[in-house]
C-alpha cells in the first residue's frame, strides 16, 4: 500500500510534465486550434438566427417553462408574469441564475458549507470546482473561440463578474459545465447519505436537476453569452468530467486525509498545472480564473491534511443537529466571513511584499500586470555577479525559461490558497475556542 501511496502521484506529476514539456516542444496548443477552431467559428455564427429568435420572441423560452408548469408550480405562475413582462422578466431571471453558479457564489458557499458539518462535500465540490475550472479554461483558451457577436446579439451582462466572463472565449460554457458537475455531484452525494427515499423522490430529485442545468444552458444563450454549441460542448464536457469524478473521487479523499507527503505533492501539481495551462490566442481573464482555483485547492488540501482528525472527520456535528443549532451555525458565519477577508486581504499583501524579494533573490525575471506598480511593463532583472549569497539558488532555477514571469500569477495564488487554509484550518479553531 505504501508503494502505491508513492508510485500514482509520481507518475501523474511526471505525466503531467511530460505532456508541459511535449506540449511545447511540438507546439500542440496552435495544432489543435488550427483544427477546431474554424469549424467551432463556423457553428457559432451559423446559430446567430437561432439566438435572436430566441431573444426578440421569447415564447420559445416560456414554452420551455411552460413543460413543467404541471409539475412544479412555480413555473407556472412565472409564465403567466412573463407575458407581462416579457424582456425584463428573463433578462432578472437567466441573470440570477448565472449569479447562482458562478465562481464568486462558489467562493461564498463553500466556506458556508464547510462550516456547516459537511466538510467531506464541500471539500469534493471545491477539488472538482478546480478541476472544471482549470479543464473547461483551458480547452476555451486552446480553441479560441469567439462568443456570439455583439452588438449583432444582444449580451446582458448585469455584474461586472459577466463583464469579465464576456472577455472569455466562448467553447465550452463554463457556466453549464460547473453546473452539470456540482449539481450532480451534490445529487449523489444527498442520495448515497439520505437513501431512505422512494422512487417518486428520486425522479423529482433527477427532474429538478435537469430542470435546473437546463435553465442555466438556455439563459446562457438568451443573454448573449454563448451560442448552441457552447452550452452542448459545456454540457457533455461536464457529463464526462463527472463520470470520472465519480470514479476517483473516494481514492483522491482517502489520500487528502490519510497520504503521505499530500502537502509536498499538491505544491508541486499546482506548479506544474500552471505551466501546463496553454496559452491563448488572445489574453482573456481564464487563467486568472484558474489561478485563484489552483490557490483554493492547495489551501484546501493543506488545511484538511492537517486538521482533519480535529475540524473534519465524519462525526463533526452537521447543522440542525442538537449539537449544530442554527443560532450557532449564524454565529460561525458572522465570525468566518469577516476572519476569512482579512486573512484574505493580509495574504495579499504579504506576497506583493515577499514575491519580488524571492524572485530577485533566485535571478528570476518578472513583471507584474497589476499588483506591483513598480514592475509595470518592465523586468526585474538579476544583478548579481556570482558572488552573492544567491548564486547557488540562481543555479537552481536555471533550468527554467529565461524569460520573464508575471508576479502577479503567484500574488494570486498565495492570496487565495491563504484564504482557503483559512476556511479550514484558522476558522474552525476559532470555532473551537469561542464554543460555536
Amino acid at each position: 500500500m505504501e508503494g502505491g501511496v508513492s508510485f500514482w502521484p509520481a507518475l501523474m506529476l511526471s505525466s503531467i510534465l511530460g505532456w508541459v514539456v511535449a506540449s511545447s516542444s511540438f507546439d500542440l496548443t496552435r495544432r489543435v486550434r488550427a483544427l477546431t477552431q474554424p469549424w467551432v467559428t463556423r457553428r457559432v455564427l451559423a446559430d446567430t438566427p437561432s439566438i435572436l429568435r430566441v431573444q426578440v420572441n421569447p415564447k420559445d423560452v416560456l414554452d420551455f417553462l411552460s413543460l413543467y408548469r404541471e409539475n412544479f408550480g412555480i413555473f407556472g405562475s412565472l409564465v403567466d408574469s412573463q407575458q407581462r413582462f416579457h424582456h425584463g422578466f428573463l433578462d432578472n431571471m437567466f441573470s440570477v441564475l448565472s449569479c447562482v453558479v458562478s465562481v464568486p457564489f462558489y467562493t461564498g458557499f463553500l466556506p458556508i458549507l464547510f462550516w456547516s458539518g459537511h466538510s467531506k462535500l464541500a471539500r469534493q465540490m471545491t477539488l472538482l470546482m478546480a478541476f472544471c475550472d482549470y479543464i473547461g479554461n483551458s480547452i476555451k483558451d486552446v480553441v479560441s473561440a469567439p462568443r456570439p457577436s455583439c452588438p449583432s446579439v444582444r449580451r446582458v451582462t448585469a455584474t461586472e463578474d459577466e463583464k469579465e466572463n464576456a472577455m472569455e472565449y466562448g467553447l465550452p460554457s463554463s457556466h453549464c459545465l460547473n453546473t452539470v458537475c456540482l449539481s450532480g455531484y451534490m445529487l449523489h452525494y444527498v442520495l448515497g447519505h439520505y437513501p431512505q427515499r422512494d422512487g417518486i423522490d428520486i425522479a423529482i430529485w433527477f427532474g429538478l436537476v435537469f430542470l435546473f442545468v437546463m435553465l442555466i444552458g438556455v439563459g446562457r444563450v438568451y443573454l448573449g453569452m454563448h451560442s448552441l454549441i457552447d452550452v452542448v460542448a459545456g454540457i457533455s464536457f461536464g457529463l464526462v468530467i463527472f463520470a470520472f469524478w465519480l470514479m476517483v473521487h473516494g481514492y483522491v479523499d482517502e489520500f487528502i486525509i490519510s497520504g503521505q507527503n499530500v502537502t509536498y505533492f499538491w505544491a508541486s501539481l499546482s506548479l506544474l498545472l500552471s505551466f501546463a495551462y496553454p496559452n491563448p490566442e488572445l489574453p482573456t481573464p481564464s487563467f486568472e480564473y484558474h489561478t485563484a482555483f489552483n490557490g483554493v485547492a492547495f489551501g484546501i488540501v493543506t488545511g484538511i491534511q492537517q486538521t482533519y482528525i480535529h475540524y473534519h472527520h465524519d462525526n463533526v456535528p452537521r447543522i440542525f443537529s442538537p449539537q449544530l443549532p442554527v443560532a450557532v451555525f449564524l454565529g460561525r458565519v458572522l465570525v468566518g466571513i469577516p476572519t476569512i477577508l482579512i486573512v484574505k486581504f493580509c495574504s495579499k499583501a504579504i506576497a506583493k511584499w515577499l514575491l519580488p524579494i524571492v524572485c530577485n533573490t533566485l535571478g528570476v525575471p518578472i513583471v507584474s500586470s497589476c499588483y506591483v506598480p513598480t514592475l509595470k511593463g518592465s523586468d526585474s532583472k538579476d544583478k548579481s555577479d556570482g558572488k552573492q549569497s544567491g548564486y547557488y539558488l540562481q543555479k537552481l532555477v536555471a533550468v527554467f525559461p529565461r524569460k520573464a514571469y508575471d508576479v502577479d500569477t503567484g500574488i494570486r495564488f498565495l492570496q487565495y490558497a491563504g484564504l482557503a487554509w483559512s476556511v479550514v484550518d484558522l476558522v474552525p479553531s476559532l470555532f473551537s475556542h469561542l464554543n460555536l
